[in-house]
């Protein structure tokens, strides 16, 4: 089977170990409800195929597995919160031999203690939402990892509300001249930072769409500041001849973050690329991987009708 998304990975990393079946003698059902668990593209593309896998005989369990994989995937909690009734619902009916991803009933209801805690981040509550992760956590150990980037977006997002991001910070080009985030702020109501890493090729597959929001984001006001935050003079001559190869110009402006007072430790980056949203009091508004679309979300509220781009490199 093909699972194209990190997230679903990490959560069925070791269940479907012991429960994919071989691809080898599969029937027109096993077929269809590959499909509906593999689909991420858009919400019409999932209830057709799930259409499709119910009327070939899939189950509600299978379905259910379905949606949760969709939504847990694209990073939609307020979707994955909306399916708890349905879960908890199918939870009494729950049957092993019925599923199509978990190997053991534990990884079922640790799914579902997942769930309870996102439901309860949607709504604010942080000590039910720990009760729950905890509880998840404990009925399958092996998920973890697909538990554990909640928990650190909790604590980012509280991290992120106790400081202020410092404009007059001294920074340098490229090319070793001053300069500082208020300088290229100006006027504006924000300023997107984006920490590049030249040794990432994940950073440089995303240069085309990074010129796409810069350009959009110029529309609005908005600069766009690419920062290399580690790795220090090695870093920032490898970044230079890489955008010194692209076929147009190197999309926003380019510093290379503090050496003694790095705006990557106070931000908490821990792997590149990273988006800032930062409003022009210095506060952090997102803090997260480019895809994601908390960002535009948050962008469209300083900046009505900013809108993401479509991707130049889909297949990436």
């Amino acid at each position: 089977m093909k699972w194209p998304g990190p997230i679903a990975a990490a959560v069925l990393a070791t269940s479907l170990i012991a429960s994919a079946e071989p691809e080898t003698g599969s029937t027109p059902l096993d077929e269809a409800v590959e499909t509906m668990l593999s689909v991420r593209e858009s919400d019409a593309r999932l209830e057709e195929a799930i259409a499709d896998a119910r009327k070939l005989g899939a189950g509600t369990q299978a379905v259910i597995e379905a949606r949760f994989l969709y939504h847990v995937d694209r990073r939609e909690d307020a979707q994955l919160a909306a399916m708890l009734p349905a879960m908890l619902e199918q939870a009494d009916r729950f049957r092993i031999e019925e599923s199509r991803i978990f190997a053991f009933e534990e990884d079922w209801l640790a799914v579902v203690e997942y769930v309870k805690a996102i439901a309860a981040l949607e709504k604010g509550d942080r000590a039910g939402f720990k009760k729950h992760i905890t509880e998840a956590f404990w009925l399958s150990p092996r998920q973890g990892a697909a538990f554990a980037p909640h928990i650190e977006r909790v604590r980012l997002t509280e991290a992120m509300k106790r400081i202020r991001v410092d404009f007059e910070l001294g920074l340098t080009d490229l090319n070793g001249r001053p300069a500082s985030l208020g300088q290229l702020r100006g006027e504006s109501k924000a300023v997107l930072l984006h920490f590049f890493s030249p040794w990432s090729r994940e950073c440089e597959e995303g240069l085309d769409d990074l010129r796409s929001v810069a350009g959009e984001l110029g529309k609005h006001g908005i600069p766009v500041i690419g920062i290399v935050g580690e790795g220090g003079a090695e870093a920032v001559a490898e970044t230079s001849d890489l955008l010194a190869t692209l076929k147009e110009p190197a999309p926003g402006a380019w510093l290379v973050d503090h050496p003694e007072n790095p705006l990557a430790r106070l931000l908490r980056i821990q792997s590149a690329p990273t988006m800032i949203l930062v409003d022009k009091s210095g506060r952090v508004l997102f803090n997260g991987h480019p895809s994601d679309e908390q960002l535009w979300k948050d962008l469209s509220e300083i900046a009505p009708g900013c809108k993401r781009p479509a991707r130049r490199n889909a297949g990436h």
